[in-house]
């Protein structure tokens, strides 16, 4: 397979500002208008929905701002084999793709989220999680997933696809790159429609572009593919 050379350093990443929410206006604004205060409310949040909905954006858009303002964060996902123990310097537990943990991970969240919403030095954290499914249908154990089912809860839906083109077009612009309706078309029809898939698909696109010096095109998306 052909390595290809990806320039994506004015790529923002993920942040609640480039967010488009679309129908999921409600959890967006619950999220900034927490982020934005200083007195945060100690009120656990499970946010869920289908692929491509948003969830890890979301999160990781948390993650930004609040290190933007020096807020330590403890993280934890399905790709961390062996999660380190809590940390008291965190003032925020963010949990994504919960409905992937393993029986150490379980483990490691419940203690995590103990240490958060019950903490020894009597300053409570914040937990923001995020799965697949609404709590209740959750194949966790019981008492981590009663954790997750308490406090607020929100559905995200995914973007139709008009709300898919206008976010294709803001990641383009934010590379500075031109995507005619012509590529948006054939990206939409002719790959996963999952928004980060795409998004994804945008990057490589991108940086073929500037590989190749050419302008992006439906032969140059053709072309790359030719030569994965």
């Amino acid at each position: 397979m052909k390595q290809l050379a990806l320039d994506i350093g004015l790529v923002t990443g993920p942040s609640l500002h480039n967010f488009l929410a679309g129908p999921n206006l409600a959890v967006l604004q619950h999220l900034q208008l927490w982020v934005g205060n200083d007195k945060r409310s100690p009120v656990p949040c499970y946010v869920w929905g289908e692929s491509g909905s948003g969830k890890t954006h979301l999160l990781r858009g948390v993650q930004a701002a609040l290190r933007d303002q020096g807020c330590p964060v403890g993280w934890m996902d399905a790709a961390q084999s062996d999660p380190i123990a809590f940390d008291e310097k965190w003032r925020v537990v963010l949990l994504d793709d919960v409905q992937l943990y393993t029986a150490v991970q379980q483990q490691a969240a419940f203690n995590w989220f103990v240490n958060a919403t019950t903490p020894g030095d009597g300053q409570q954290r914040w937990v923001l999680a995020a799965g697949l499914v609404p709590p209740q249908d959750l194949r966790l154990r019981e008492d981590l997933r009663t954790r997750l089912g308490w406090g607020h809860i929100y559905q995200l839906h995914v973007l139709s696809d008009a709300e898919r083109r206008a976010v294709l077009r803001q990641q383009a612009d934010e590379r500075g790159v031109f995507l005619s309706d012509e590529v948006m078309d054939f990206m939409l029809h002719r790959f996963s429609r999952d928004l980060g898939s795409l998004i994804q698909l945008l990057d490589q696109l991108d940086g073929y572009a500037l590989q190749t010096q050419r302008a992006i095109t439906i032969p140059l998306l053709k072309s790359m593919l030719e030569n994965l």
